[in-house]
């Protein structure tokens, strides 16, 4: 488990047990899902639909054997059942809105009974946006919830009926590897449903979507020309393993997620005059499209680099870009070559 969610959990767990921090235990919980769906949010603003139906952990053992897809419908039918069948004793959010038909989803269960390439036929049949859309709007009922309970309410347990109840719902398949789910709830009290599946179930299917999303990009990156369209070097940018590059639809850099229809203004120009990068274009220096626009931080940095690679070719600019890595971080690396363009060139000559 991620250290700093790991820490910031067993925090909140800590100040639920008492009635004189429980106010602060239920901002904290709520401010820490907001910082654990922004992972969700990035990754479904950042990758093709084809990345929510693939297995690239095919037939491991853990949560990263799923889908992207399947993760998040998962996380979220579980607190759906849960935050209103058990604790708020009202209608599901995926009937109430209608999210069952938005979604495509064939099931209305939690998903459980699914294995293998089920799991993967499954995730293609759901809607993406409307999958991240229902997420969302569990995720905000389910912190309505969490504002309207007082300290008393976390000893609250449940009964037969309330067992009964999540039978008839059929939102639980009878298949061996979900039917315990029901047991397993109506087990614990309202405290111990915040513990799992309010807490900790999301904080470990996310960190198995971070798995999967990056082996994903390293998939799609794998033989293919390193350097960017606009100059910058992928195999030494800050985004890592969120990025598979602009060569690829896993492309994440943010003049690509902010861009119309996810295509980076450097990208389409080079594409529209055929060209492999902005270091074939003679206008680099005047240039304001996408990375190079003025008001960006690492728009001299990035012309410098188009300008090194035109003069001396990638082999070489991958080389420099290797020992100015080996000396600084990547922000000091752009501090130091992102003043001015000229400037940063003979840096970049000098190393």
């Amino acid at each position: 488990m991620d250290k700093n969610w790991s820490e910031k959990n067993k925090e909140i767990q800590k100040l639920l047990s008492k009635e004189a921090t429980f106010g602060e235990a239920i901002r904290k919980l709520i401010e820490f899902r907001e910082e654990l769906f922004q992972q969700i949010s990035w990754i479904v603003e950042g990758y093709p639909d084809k990345a929510f139906y693939q297995l690239p952990f095919a037939g491991a053992k853990g949560y990263h054997s799923k889908t992207l897809a399947y993760s998040i419908w998962h996380i979220f039918r579980i607190e759906d059942i849960v935050a209103h069948e058990m604790i708020a004793e009202d209608e599901q959010i995926l009937f109430r809105e209608k999210f069952l038909k938005k979604t495509g989803s064939p099931i209305i269960t939690t998903g459980n009974e699914l294995e293998g390439e089920d799991i993967a036929e499954f995730s293609k049949k759901l809607k993406v946006q409307e999958l991240y859309r229902y997420a969302k709007a569990v995720k905000d009922s389910s912190d309505k919830i969490l504002l309207q309970l007082q300290y008393r309410d976390l000893k609250r347990k449940f009964n037969e009926d309330t067992k009964q109840k999540l039978i008839e719902s059929k939102c639980v398949s009878e298949d061996e590897n979900a039917f315990w789910l029901i047991d397993y709830w109506c087990g614990k009290d309202i405290k111990g449903l915040i513990q799992m599946p309010f807490s900790r179930h999301w904080i470990m299917h996310i960190e198995a979507m971070q798995r999967i999303k990056n082996r994903l990009c390293k998939l799609a990156r794998k033989g293919l020309d390193p350097v960017a369209i606009c100059g910058l070097s992928c195999n030494h940018c800050f985004l890592g393993e969120w990025c598979g590059g602009c060569r690829t639809e896993y492309n994440t850099c943010s003049f690509a997620v902010y861009s119309e229809d996810r295509i980076c203004p450097n990208v389409k120009c080079c594409n529209e005059k055929n060209i492999d990068g902005c270091y074939e274009c003679d206008n680099i220096e005047n240039c304001e499209k996408g990375f190079y626009v003025s008001s960006n931080d690492g728009a001299n940095a990035a012309k410098a680099q188009s300008l090194y690679i035109r003069k001396y070719g990638k082999k070489e600019f991958l080389k420099v870009q290797t020992r100015l890595h080996e000396k600084y971080e990547f922000e000091k690396v752009q501090e130091i070559i992102g003043q001015d363009y000229k400037e940063a060139l003979r840096i970049l000559e000098e190393n």
